[in-house]
């Protein structure tokens, strides 16, 4: 009897070590995670969102999937008292009962949709992952622990968004239009409003301020004098648009990341959808994080410091934007040239200067090199759902530089203004990914080499 119920014991035991091991094969892969983070893409894409206000819902949405791997690996470091007015976060009430990559699955799901959406947008995602769980034999205790942490640490993240001043600028006054010279109007096709006047007022996370790293004035506007600096970037800008070779109108419309376009064809008129320029950038940290055969608790960290690199990217370029207001190229080629020219790219409907996607492509590919390293290559498939073939760059700052052309080649920046958005957005990366102490062992990252390629 007693060797019976001996026997009995060890298949009871091999058979709850497999039933353990079937659920973290499962719940803790990797891959699993960047899915979860193009679900959230999905949804940004869908309601339309500009985007600094998507690069708002990633990192949010980040922040709390990593502090519950923070607060299951010693390895990692809470972000409590390094982000501005982030203190001291919930810690699980029963660690070893607590599945936390799971947990952090969670988190991510229920910050990120509710940082702007109503909540709700991902409930049935969350469903699934919470059926795929209990199929993988997850014990229910684990399961309910898992939940309840994952619950706090979003309240808690949630929180804490809600005091960025996110909701005052929604009130706020509108952008003031005039018509002094050199000074932004809205654009065709759609003549829409001055996207977030007032993005830097939102609190940024490790930067100090918006003006922080506050860029150099633009050029002076002057098209009376065609040996003007400001008019030689004009006519660079047209004549490099009116010749464009084949690889300069792929590499442009790769990047163009519009999230909203409006197509216009006589009376017709129907918009085209892609991945905001984070959102491009999102799908790089998964692809990366995939290559590195990153495990799960590091392609969390990969995707929460490079969303906050870019989010104080994009308040230090919005603080340049609304600083200087300037014209884009196809408003001054219109009115001083020729009023039929138009850029390859639909120009986005904010000042020119600096460059957007440049700044925040600069600051991600610093923070990214700051986890991956150097001289990291890899192949972005990210534009395939697009209809566009994929691209292959030798390094996270080589991509930050093809975007640098790419901005210019669409017509839509002058390119001294994508040169000083590289440079400053390199500024604010590398300020963030060396004043974060999040993994135990991070080195300071080496700059990057002369910028000279930039021109």
């Amino acid at each position: 009897m007693k060797q019976i119920f001996f026997f009995l014991s060890v298949i009871v035991l091999l058979s709850a070590c497999k039933n353990n091991g079937e659920y973290k094969k499962v719940m803790h892969d990797p891959i699993l995670f960047s899915q979860t983070v193009h679900e959230l893409n999905g949804i940004v894409m869908g309601n339309n969102f500009s985007p600094v206000v998507a690069t708002r819902n990633y990192t949010y949405a980040s922040i709390a999937a990593y502090e519950v791997v923070a607060a299951g690996n010693s390895k990692y470091h809470s972000l409590a008292d390094q982000l501005r007015g982030l203190n001291t976060l919930p810690q699980p009430t029963d660690a070893q009962q607590t599945d936390f990559p799971f947990a952090a699955l969670l988190a991510y799901c229920k910050v990120g949709s509710a940082v702007t959406f109503p909540e709700g947008s991902m409930d049935a995602y969350v469903d699934a992952l919470k059926q795929k769980a209990k199929d993988a034999g997850m014990p229910s205790k684990i399961f309910d622990n898992s939940v309840n942490y994952a619950d706090a640490v979003a309240d808690a993240v949630l929180d804490w968004s809600k005091k960025d001043n996110y909701a005052q600028t929604r009130s706020a006054s509108k952008f003031t239009v005039t018509q002094e010279e050199g000074r932004w109007v809205p654009t065709p096709p759609m003549y829409a409003q001055a996207v977030e006047p007032h993005w830097m007022e939102i609190r940024p996370m490790v930067m100090d301020s918006a003006s922080q790293f506050r860029v150099p004035p633009p050029l002076e506007f002057n098209m009376k004098d065609t040996n003007s600096e400001y008019c030689k970037q004009v006519m660079l800008i047209k004549n490099a648009i009116e010749n464009l070779t084949p690889e300069q109108e792929e590499i442009a419309n790769f990047w163009d990341d519009n999230p909203f376009k409006l197509n216009v064809n006589g009376h017709v008129m129907f918009g085209t959808k892609k991945f905001s320029p984070t959102g491009h950038w999102q799908s790089i940290i998964g692809i990366a994080a995939q290559k590195a055969n990153a495990d799960f608790d590091e392609t969390v960290y990969a995707y929460t410091k490079t969303s906050i690199a870019m989010f104080d990217a994009f308040i230090q370029c919005w603080d340049a934007k609304y600083t200087y207001n300037t014209a884009r190229p196809e408003t001054v080629i219109n009115k001083y040239i020729d009023p039929n020219w138009r850029p390859l790219l639909q120009t986005p409907a904010f000042p020119e200067y600096t460059c957007g996607h440049s700044t925040v492509s600069s600051a991600a590919a610093e923070a990214l090199t700051s986890v991956f390293g150097d001289n990291f290559s890899y192949k972005d498939t990210t534009e395939l759902e697009f209809g566009l073939t994929s691209r292959s760059y030798p390094s996270f700052r080589a991509a930050a530089i093809e975007n640098n052309w790419a901005r210019f080649y669409g017509g839509i920046h002058y390119h001294s203004s994508c040169i000083t958005a590289t440079e400053y957005g390199r500024k604010v990366g590398d300020f963030v990914a060396n004043k974060l102490r999040m993994k135990e062992g991070e080195d300071r990252v080496a700059p990057a080499a002369d910028t000279t390629h930039y021109y």
